[in-house]
């Protein structure tokens, strides 16, 4: 690994209650005060987290990640109150989003305080900042003092960790500390909003609607890039890099369900012939229809919060399985599909065929 040559001793914690006892929460505190890196739970996936404010530490979540550096941090935080640090001129519309949606899977960007390092923000003058909704990272943050910056726990580019043994994968070896706190309840990463504009930007979907913000705010714009299928620049810096993708080539087939069930099928056929490994991701309503060798429900469709729990996991385990082309439907559910949807054609490099 660039920037990191020698492998270090990851140590586990394994998470037992909501909070963590005083003596793991001591031997973090020393982690983060030396620099260190220590992976742990959120309500939305495993972040991978350093003090926000000393750039050398942060400088070691990008050398850990392979994460490309104009590529900005997400600052945790643990208190409404710890934002006047960090950031500058918040808008009355960010504040009543912070007060309605915090803790929990909301990002704003504000514009940044000189407290906040270049290298953290991705050398832009704003910060992305959130206060996560569950006990566990709220113990760590504090205990780190009080700014944590954290992206997901995993190497540039892969699924994002959904449970500890996802993060082990990518990262035992490279960081000091995991967190163990089991599997964690949504299973993407928060909705990302720019407020320095006067009417408010979605720059990456999640758990938080656009429907969910209007009701708080009025009107809420999406970032034209989500809609392009990667033909514009998107706003958001992050966004421009390849994300979430699985080791084999991944292909959406969108459409009335019949006929992605036929397509899929077809595709499947062709290439298991050819001697590749396949493998489909369906639903409980149409996995017993596919045929093949590897057929995985991700969940129901009347459930759609399973689907965006298992998303991550199933394109893990399909790397596990030398799984060489993989099959998906399109999941355009009424609240979580615009979440879903990003990152699953993400994953597929925008591959998507219409029957």
């Amino acid at each position: 690994m660039e920037g990191n040559k020698e492998e270090m001793d990851t140590l586990v914690y394994k998470a037992e209650n909501k909070h963590l006892p005083s003596d793991i929460i001591e031997e973090l505190q020393r982690i983060f005060k030396r620099g260190g890196l220590v992976a742990f739970p959120t309500e939305t996936v495993y972040g991978l987290g350093a003090n926000a404010l000393e750039e050398a530490a942060a400088i070691k979540i990008y050398e850990a990640k392979g994460r490309p550096s104009d590529n900005p941090l997400i600052i945790h935080i643990a208190d409404i109150a710890d934002l006047a640090h960090i950031t500058e001129d918040v808008s009355e519309k960010a504040k009543k989003l912070a007060e309605h949606f915090w803790p929990g899977p909301l990002t704003l960007v504000l514009k940044k305080s000189e407290n906040v390092p270049k290298t953290v923000s991705g050398g832009l003058d704003t910060v992305a900042v959130r206060i996560p909704d569950s006990f566990i990272a709220l113990d760590i943050i504090k205990a780190a003092g009080g700014y944590v910056a954290a992206p997901s726990a995993n190497v540039a580019g892969r699924p994002s960790p959904t449970v500890a043994d996802h993060v082990l994968e990518d990262l035992k070896g490279r960081i000091d500390a995991l967190v163990d706190g089991g599997a964690v309840q949504i299973g993407l990463e928060s909705t990302i909003v720019d407020m320095t504009e006067e009417i408010p930007v979605v720059l990456r979907p999640g758990y938080i609607s656009k429907d969910m913000l209007e009701d708080v705010v009025g009107a809420v714009m999406i970032d034209k890039a989500l809609a392009a299928a990667g033909e514009i620049k998107p706003k958001a810096p992050g966004m421009k890099y390849k994300h979430y993708a699985p080791k084999g080539s991944l292909l959406i087939v969108d459409g009335e369900s019949a006929a992605v069930i036929e397509k899929i099928n077809q595709l499947v056929q062709e290439k298991e012939a050819q001697g590749f490994k396949t493998a489909v991701i369906g639903t409980a309503e149409t996995i017993k229809y596919y045929r093949g060798s590897h057929i995985t429900s991700i969940g129901s469709r009347v459930n759609e919060e399973s689907i965006a729990r298992q998303l991550y996991r199933i394109l893990r385990e399909f790397d596990g399985a030398d799984i060489e082309y993989i099959y998906s439907e399109a999941f355009y559910t009424p609240k979580m599909g615009a979440a879903i949807m990003n990152r699953l054609l993400k994953a597929a490099g925008y591959h998507i065929i219409h029957v």
